[in-house]
């Protein structure tokens, strides 16, 4: 029979090998839900892992979907090493997005270019300000962040829906409820002509390599890893927990606020009912799978994404439901969990009377 060993110390291979094994049996487990819905397996696997990449439009498509979930992980990683679990960055994209709706709802025909920087920064700031209720529940009564912050995504869609089927509403909009399409001076510039790849991307890669900077080459971002592994290391060292706290959830709630601005002055173009995209939970697997470091969530990011764009073909040329995206995801997500016990555990076959064969 097979048992679970102890190993001496951590495997380095897994550590690194874990999430190409979880992917690995993912696509695995993948073939065989094709094959049990009655779908051919090899135009499943097509669909979701060589459409998203065949021709440049479609590898901006990818960046598209993958801006916002980099941009949101990076933030969660940030709370996640600072023992920080903020679950609620879904509500802060959302309350991002309107805060960065509501100033490019203010543009009309003679605004200028400076509206551009101002929706972003609208974004962040309502973010954070989101991710900022949580932190003050935790610091003043010492609530639980992650029921507070999954209960304010509810709050944040609730906000969201009040907008856009009351005073945000387009009156010319034939009771649709939605904003008026923003003006054209509002939208992110775009990259190159004829994809919809924005500044979003150069930005999200900037924050990457801004966090790796931040994670493990200053003092603030040692301090806060610290306080997430040995938060009585951290006090004697005289690092402030509350400090801890808050730059962290500010961080992650700026960077999903950035996001949520980013989404609906580039693709969208306009607050809708289903700008709630589940970018904030799935960024969270894109954190984990990525090991919590900015190089590996930029490659997770881009499969995530992928799961995304397959499932709305899968959907479209197969006759799916969209909802095997999520299904995917649960799948890397659970087999990740999974695969992650070998790095502290080996697999021994031991014989019948308890000896190692």
């Amino acid at each position: 029979m097979l048992k679970l060993e102890v190993r001496p110390e951590a495997s380095r291979l897994f550590v690194f090998g874990s999430p190409l094994l979880a992917l690995a049996i993912t696509v695995l487990i993948g073939v065989l839900l094709f094959a049990a819905l009655g779908k051919d397996p090899v135009r499943g696997l097509q669909v979701f892992f060589w459409e998203p990449i065949k021709s440049p439009y479609a590898l901006g498509e990818l960046a598209v979907k993958a801006t916002p979930l980099l941009l949101i992980a990076l933030g969660l990683a940030v709370c996640f090493r600072s023992n920080v679990w903020n679950i609620g960055a879904e509500g802060q994209f959302v309350i991002g997005a309107v805060a960065a709706g509501g100033v490019a709802l203010l543009a009309d025909k003679a605004t200028g270019p400076w509206i551009v920087p101002a929706i972003l920064v609208a974004g962040v700031l309502g973010g954070m300000m989101w991710a900022g209720i949580t932190a003050l529940l935790r610091d003043r009564f010492n609530a639980n962040e992650i029921l507070v912050s999954l209960m304010l995504v509810y709050v944040a869609t609730l906000v969201l829906g009040y907008l856009v089927y009351g005073p945000w509403k387009d009156p010319m909009g034939f009771n649709f409820p939605q904003t008026k399409m923003f003006e054209p001076v509002t939208q992110m510039p775009k990259l190159f002509t004829g994809s919809r790849v924005t500044i979003g991307l150069p930005l999200a890669l900037l924050g990457a390599a801004l966090l790796w900077v931040f994670l493990f080459r200053m003092r603030a971002g040692f301090a806060l890893q610290v306080g997430g592994l040995a938060p009585a290391a951290a006090r004697y060292a005289g690092f402030s927990s509350r400090r801890a706290l808050w730059t962290a959830l500010l961080i992650s709630g700026g960077l999903a606020g950035l996001a949520g601005a980013l989404e609906v002055a580039g693709p969208i173009g306009q607050l809708t009912p289903y700008v709630p995209a589940g970018y904030g939970f799935a960024a969270i697997i894109v954190a984990f799978v990525g090991r919590l470091h900015p190089v590996g969530m930029v490659l997770s990011a881009l499969l995530m994404s992928m799961f995304y764009i397959g499932g709305e073909l899968a959907q479209s040329r197969m006759g799916l439901p969209r909802s095997l995206t999520g299904v995917f995801q649960g799948l890397l997500l659970f087999t990740l969990l999974a695969c992650d016990t070998l790095i502290a555990y080996r697999v021994r076959w031991v014989g019948a009377r308890g000896g190692r064969a």
